[in-house]
């Protein structure tokens, strides 16, 4: 279509190659997008259809996904036969291939590559995709010669599915077509290696550098919006736990005893439905709509609270948490209200002679306990929670923390159900400051009766710290990453590599 040529300020991208190489992959993690149908059967993709990544209703860029190829050698005899009978020249190439796609018996006999081919002729650009685990092959060749008859400027990526061991002969071939060769692992490929792609892109045509540079300032701003918002909704499901109480009247001559086994049960439900909802909007702030989370519950955490494998996973030490404890009790009077065996038993924490004694106890602890209020008009309540327990709150949070770092750092190209036990033995370091923080503001908003401008007010500072943490977390897990901040293969078609030998870009 002659308008599509011209619409050269939003760059179109074909997605291209031969079935199962990781098309779909690719297309879904660079536009960002969890509908793009992805299987495991060659022929999934049976249609072209375009992916335009938006922002703000704007496209910026659209991947199309293909099908691949499946009688490459068979096209490409008959676009040489035609160019041998009208003896064409490498100028009357792409002009020849236009005719094939718009040959009405092309469409039954060679279904796959006209559907591929149509975009391209249409005016989008070419990202040929094969898989650095195989061996290079001269079947191949057909393909990226009848690619290399469109005209279109074009890039090489090679993905690696499961291994690297065949990528070197894959740079060799694929430099004598194509003039950019990149390695990218579709699956696993994080922001700055997308950021990095994407620059790549803009370099292929020259009225496509602008377009994609504002398209790489535009998701470097939605990386940050979206930071922001991950920490307002764990700022807003700490300030939502931390004041969790359970109330039942108590009748004239009730026994609260007997309501506490149940009101227990109904505080860790609401916990635990707090936690999925604020899961829930951490996935849909990274536009992971059908994700299904898999980890343990709030229900079965409370025996290992406290052990020392919880304390390091979400970034404490032994003596961390009787910092928080010191904190949480001066926030409230010097004491910390736990629960031991349906007792409630005040233990001050303002001492080092009293830590080993504090930690001993911690271990035993449960998550609240019950109280008794009694109404200023009459009657009484029996109220379980707030929970008091310093611990509790960096473990709820770490636990957060850990959920959104598996999220963002998820491509949209991963489909598995996402396993928040898989990666228990990483760490979730802290600062000093980062941790004095959170404990100031975890003190003051478990404080019962907490007015809602107070509340309002310390759920902002909250916000602002937990920010500056992701920020932290988001530049760890780039540097894991990209040790180097080069990036992978870059082939200039000269034969020359410039960057590490890495997996992914």
């Amino acid at each position: 279509m002659e308008g599509d040529r011209a619409s050269s300020a939003v760059p179109r991208l074909a997605v291209v190659g031969h079935p199962n190489k990781g098309k779909s992959s690719l297309v879904a993690t660079l536009a960002e997008d969890d509908s793009v149908s992805i299987g495991r059967d060659p022929g999934t993709t049976i249609e072209s259809r375009a992916y335009p990544l938006r922002i703000d209703g704007r496209p910026l860029y659209t991947l199309i996904d293909t099908p691949g190829f499946q009688r490459a050698r068979r096209v490409l005899a008959w676009l040489q036969e035609r160019a041998r009978r009208e003896g064409a020249t490498a100028a009357d190439r792409p002009r020849l291939v236009a005719g094939f796609v718009a040959e009405p018996s092309h469409a039954a006999r060679f279904p796959d590559e006209c559907e591929l081919l149509r975009p391209i002729v249409d005016g989008a650009g070419i990202l040929y995709v094969v898989d650095g685990g195989v061996p290079y092959g001269p079947e191949y060749e057909a393909e990226m010669e009848i690619l290399r008859w469109t005209g279109r400027p074009s890039m090489a990526l090679i993905n690696p599915i499961g291994k690297d061991d065949h990528v070197g002969p894959w740079q060799v071939a694929l430099g004598q077509f194509f003039r950019v060769v990149r390695v990218v692992d579709a699956v696993e490929a994080d922001h700055d290696t997308r950021r990095r792609l994407l620059l790549a892109f803009g370099e292929l045509e020259a009225d496509w550098r602008d377009p994609i540079e504002t398209a790489v300032a535009a998701l470097d701003e939605v990386r940050v919006a979206h930071r922001r918002q991950s920490a307002r909704e764990i700022a807003e499901l700490m300030a939502d736990a931390l004041s969790l109480v359970v109330e039942k009247r108590l009748g004239p001559e009730e026994d609260p005893s007997d309501l506490e086994a149940g009101l227990e049960q109904e505080y860790k439900r609401r916990l635990v439905r707090l936690e999925a909802t604020h899961r829930k909007a951490i996935q849909r702030i990274h536009g992971h709509h059908g994700l299904e989370a898999r980890g343990s519950e709030l229900e079965v955490l409370e025996s290992d609270l406290f052990s020392q494998g919880t304390w390091l996973r979400f970034g404490l030490r032994r003596r961390d948490l009787a910092a928080a404890g010191a904190a949480g009790g001066a926030a409230t009077g010097g004491t910390i209200d736990l629960a031991l065996g349906g007792t409630s038993l005040l233990l001050g924490v303002t001492t080092g002679a009293m830590l080993g004694g504090v930690l001993g106890w911690l271990g035993a602890t449960r998550l609240a306990g019950i109280r008794i209020v009694h109404r200023p008009l009459g009657g009484r309540l029996a109220r379980f929670g707030p929970s008091r327990n310093p611990g509790f709150a960096f473990v709820l949070f770490g636990r957060a923390r850990h959920h959104r770092r598996l999220v963002a750092s998820r491509t949209h190209a991963v489909r598995e159900t996402l396993d928040l036990g898989e990666t228990a033995d990483e760490r979730l370091p802290l600062d000093t400051a980062m941790r004095k923080r959170l404990e100031k503001s975890f003190a003051i908003l478990r404080t019962p009766d907490l007015p809602a401008v107070v509340r309002a007010d310390e759920t902002e500072v909250l916000v602002r710290t937990i920010e500056a943490i992701l920020d932290a977390d988001d530049s760890r897990s780039g540097k894991k990453r990209s040790p180097d901040g080069a990036g992978g293969y870059f082939h200039d078609g000269d034969g020359s590599l410039r960057g590490s030998r890495r997996r992914a870009v």
